[in-house]
C-alpha cells in the first residue's frame, strides 16, 4: 500500500505541476494584455505631476491610452467568448438515480473504496469506452423555459451548475455484455479520475482548455460580414495561439492524471480487471460488427433496431460458438449481467439504440413511417427481404434505362416480368467482349502517348458499336449522365441532416458512368481514377450497369436530403421521446457525426443489387427465407440453413461475366431464374 501511496502521489504532484503551467501561461497572457494599460497610467501619472511634460510625451500619452483601450477592448473580447463558449460535450442518454439506483450505489461504493469523490451523474453512450466528463459550464444546463423529464434531465439546472464533480459515462455495450463484477473493475480507474479532478488548480487549468478550444470551434464559422469574420479571426488566433501554448502542459497534466487514478485503483478487484479488459476488447468487436453488418442495413431501409445492446449480447454468443478462441466467454452468461443494475433496461437500450443510429447514420430524432423501430424478430421481414426486394426492383428500372429486353424473343408467354435470366443474360460475355483491363499506370503517366490501335474493347468502348450488343451499352454511357447532369441536386451540396449517403461524388454518375478506361474518366483529383480502379477488371457491361445504379442511387439521395431539407432540424436541446434523451447537451443539426463506413464503389453496388436478385429469386422459387445471422448481417436460409458460398459466384459473374459458376449454384438449390419475382 505504501508503494501504491507514492505512486498516486506522484502522479498528482506531476498533474498539479503541469496545471500550473496551463494556469501562468493564461496569466502571462493577460499580463501581456495589460502591459499597455500599465505604461498608460504611468504616463498619465507623470502628466499630472508635471514629471513628463511637452508635446512628445502628450503624443505618447494619447497613442499609448488608445492602443490600451484597443488591448483591453479585444482582452475582454476574447475573454467573453472563452466564457460564454459552448464545450464539446459528448451525445448520451442520461441514466436518473431512480432508474439506476443499483448502479448509483455501485459507483458510490467504488468511490468510498477509492476515497474519491463520487461522480455527479451517469449517462450511457453507444460506444465501447468509459470516461469522465465535465458538464459544469453554464451552457450545459437545459432552457429555463422547457420542461424535461427526469429521464432526460436528471439533475435539475441548479444543480448541474454547482456541481463540482464530472458526470461518468458508461459504454452501454459493456452494460449488457460484462457481469456487475466485471464493470465494477473497469470503472474503477475512472471513478478514481475525480480526485484529481476535484483539485482547484487542475479543474482551474482543464476549464480554460475547454474554453479556449469551444472558443476555437465557435469562430471557426464565417461571420456575416467583413467586421465580423475580421473580429472572429482575431479572437480565433489568439485562441489557437494560447492553445499552441498549453498544449504540451495539458497534454502531461492528463497523463499525470491518468497514472494517479491508475495507481490508485490498483487497490480494487486488481485481478478481475486483467480478466475484465478482455472483455472490453471482445464487446468492441462485436459493436463493431453489430453496427456495420446488422444495423447499417436497417438504417438505410429506414428502420432503426430498438435493441442493440441486446444483440452484442447475441452477436459474442454467436461467436463464442464459432471461434474456438472465444471458448469459455458464454460460461459467463450465467452470472448476473451489469443490465440488471437498471430498473428498466429495455427502455434504455431503445433510448441508446435511436442515439446511435442518429450519430452514425443520422437519422431524425422522432419516429415516423420513414423511420421506424424494429425488433430482431421482425429484422428478416421488415429489413432483409424489404432491403433484397427494393435493390432488385431498382436493378431492373436501371436495366429498363439502358433499353434491356425484358424477356428473349423465343420467350414463354407472360414471362415478361422481372427475372433473373433477364439479368443473367445482360452480364454475360460473349467471345467478342472482354473485361475492362486495369489501367496503365505508364499510359496514366503519359498523356502523349499514342494510343495502341490493337486496344481492347474496354480502353474505348463507347466507340466500338460494331458489336451485336453495342447498343445498350452505348447507351449505358450516355443516359446516366444524361441523367445525372439533369438533376441540379447533389448530394454533397445538401447540409441537411439525412440519411447516410450511399454514394458520393466520387462516384456519382456525373464522374463515372461512361465506361472505365474512356477518355472521359481523367484524374482530376476527385477520385475519379479511383473509380476508374475500382471497375476495372469487370466487363463493359458490367461497369455500365454499376455507374446506372450509382447514378439512380445518387438522385434517390438528393431527393431524400431534398425532402429532409424541407423541415427545419430540431434546436439543440429538444427531447422527443425516450429516445433522444441526453441530447439537450449537444448540438444535433450536423449528423451523422461519426459515420461507420465511406460510401460503396460502383463495383459494390453493382454487387449487392445482383445478390438481392439472385435471394429474391431463391425465396420465390425455391423456398428460401430471409434472415439474420449476427456477425454477418442479412443471410438467405435454405431449409433452414445459411447459404453462404454465394459471394464467389457473384464475383465471377461481375468480374468476368461468366454466369456458368452462379446457374450451377442457382440449379444446385432448384432456382428458376426465368420466373419472374416480387418486387417493391
Amino acid at each position: 500500500m505504501t508503494g501504491i501511496g507514492g505512486g498516486v502521489e506522484l502522479g498528482a504532484q506531476a498533474a498539479r505541476s503541469r496545471a500550473l503551467a496551463v494556469l501562468r501561461v493564461r496569466s502571462r497572457a493577460l499580463a501581456v494584455a495589460l502591459l499597455p494599460a500599465a505604461v498608460a497610467v504611468i504616463l498619465l501619472a507623470g502628466g499630472s505631476t508635471g514629471h513628463l511634460v511637452g508635446g512628445g510625451w502628450d503624443a505618447a500619452r494619447w497613442a499609448v491610452s488608445v492602443l490600451a483601450l484597443l488591448v483591453l477592448a479585444a482582452t475582454a473580447a476574447v475573454a467573453l467568448v472563452v466564457a460564454r463558449a459552448r464545450p464539446a460535450v459528448t451525445p448520451t442518454v442520461a441514466v436518473a438515480e431512480e432508474s439506476a439506483p443499483d448502479l448509483y450505489r455501485m459507483v458510490r461504493d467504488l468511490a468510498d473504496r477509492l476515497d474519491v469523490p463520487a461522480p455527479s451523474a451517469i449517462a450511457l453512450t453507444p460506444d465501447c469506452d468509459s470516461w469522465l466528463e465535465d458538464r459544469t459550464h453554464p451552457a450545459h444546463g437545459p432552457p429555463p423555459a422547457r420542461d424535461h423529464d427526469d429521464l432526460s434531465d436528471p439533475v435539475g439546472p441548479a444543480r448541474r451548475r454547482s456541481a463540482a464533480a464530472p458526470v461518468l459515462v458508461i459504454g452501454s455495450p459493456f452494460l449488457w455484455w460484462m457481469r456487475v463484477g466485471e464493470l465494477r473493475a473497469v470503472l474503477a480507474p475512472v471513478v478514481a479520475g475525480t480526485g484529481p479532478a476535484a483539485h482547484p488548480d487542475i479543474a482551474a487549468a482543464r476549464r480554460f482548455i475547454r474554453g479556449l478550444d469551444a472558443a476555437v470551434a465557435a469562430t471557426s464559422t464565417d461571420g456575416r460580414g467583413p467586421l465580423a469574420r475580421a473580429a472572429r479571426g482575431g479572437i480565433g488566433g489568439v485562441s489557437r495561439l494560447l492553445l499552441r501554448g498549453c498544449r504540451v502542459h495539458a497534454a502531461e497534466m492528463e497523463r499525470g492524471v491518468a497514472a494517479a487514478a491508475a495507481e490508485r485503483a490498483q487497490a480494487v478487484d486488481y485481478g478481475l480487471r486483467i480478466v475484465a479488459q478482455e472483455q472490453v476488447g471482445l464487446a468492441y468487436a462485436g459493436w463493431d460488427r453489430l453496427l456495420t453488418r446488422v444495423a447499417l442495413p436497417a438504417w438505410r431501409m429506414g428502420r432503426w433496431p430498438s435493441r442493440l445492446d441486446v444483440g452484442v449480447v447475441a452477436a459474442l454468443t454467436e461467436l463464442s460458438r464459432r471461434d474456438r478462441l472465444a471458448e469459455g466467454f458464454a460460461s459467463r452468461l450465467g452470472e448476473r449481467p451489469a443490465c440488471d443494475l437498471l430498473e428498466e433496461p429495455g427502455l434504455m437500450d431503445e433510448a441508446v439504440s435511436l442515439l446511435a443510429a442518429r450519430l452514425f447514420h443520422g437519422g431524425p430524432a422522432e419516429t415516423g413511417p420513414d423511420w421506424a423501430p424494429v425488433g430482431w424478430e421482425e429484422y428478416p421481414e421488415e429489413v432483409v427481404d424489404r432491403a433484397w426486394r427494393t435493390d432488385a426492383a431498382r436493378l431492373h428500372r436501371v436495366l429498363d434505362t439502358l433499353g434491356v429486353r425484358r424477356a428473349a424473343e423465343d420467350a414463354a408467354p407472360g414471362a415478361d416480368g422481372p427475372t433473373l435470366s433477364r439479368v443473367l443474360d445482360h452480364l454475360t460475355t460473349t467471345p467478342a467482349e472482354a473485361p475492362v483491363p486495369a489501367r496503365d499506370p505508364a499510359a496514366d503517366a503519359d498523356p502523349d502517348a499514342t494510343p495502341d490501335p490493337d486496344a481492347t474493347p474496354g480502353t474505348a468502348h463507347h466507340a466500338t458499336p460494331g458489336t451485336g450488343t453495342a447498343t445498350p451499352d452505348d447507351q449505358a454511357t450516355s443516359d446516366p449522365q444524361a441523367a445525372t447532369a439533369s438533376d441540379p441536386s447533389d448530394p454533397q451540396a445538401a447540409t441537411t441532416p439525412g440519411p447516410q449517403p450511399l454514394t458520393t461524388p466520387d462516384d456519382q454518375p456525373a464522374d463515372a458512368p461512361a465506361a472505365p478506361g474512356s477518355a472521359d474518366h481523367s484524374d482530376d483529383g476527385n477520385g475519379t481514377e479511383d473509380d476508374d480502379d475500382d471497375l476495372a477488371g469487370t466487363t463493359p457491361r458490367g461497369a455500365a450497369l454499376a455507374a446506372g445504379l450509382s447514378a439512380q442511387l445518387a438522385r434517390e439521395e438528393a431527393r431524400t436530403q431534398a425532402l429532409a431539407s424541407g423541415t427545419a432540424p430540431p434546436p439543440p436541446g429538444t427531447t422527443t421521446g425516450p429516445a433522444a434523451t441526453g441530447t439537450a447537451l449537444w448540438d444535433d443539426r450536423a449528423l451523422p457525426l461519426l459515420p461507420l463506413q465511406p460510401p460503396r464503389t460502383g463495383r459494390e453496388i453493382l454487387t449487392a443489387h445482383i445478390t438481392a436478385m439472385v435471394c429474391c429469386a431463391a425465396m420465390d422459387t425455391a423456398g428460401a427465407t430471409p434472415g439474420l445471422d449476427w456477425l454477418d448481417g442479412p443471410t438467405l436460409l435454405v431449409d433452414g440453413a445459411r447459404r453462404p458460398d454465394l459471394a464467389p459466384h457473384v464475383r465471377s459473374l461481375v468480374e468476368t461475366g461468366d454466369p456458368a459458376p452462379l446457374r450451377a449454384w442457382l440449379s444446385d438449390l432448384g432456382v428458376r431464374p426465368e420466373k419472374p419475382v416480387r418486387l417493391v
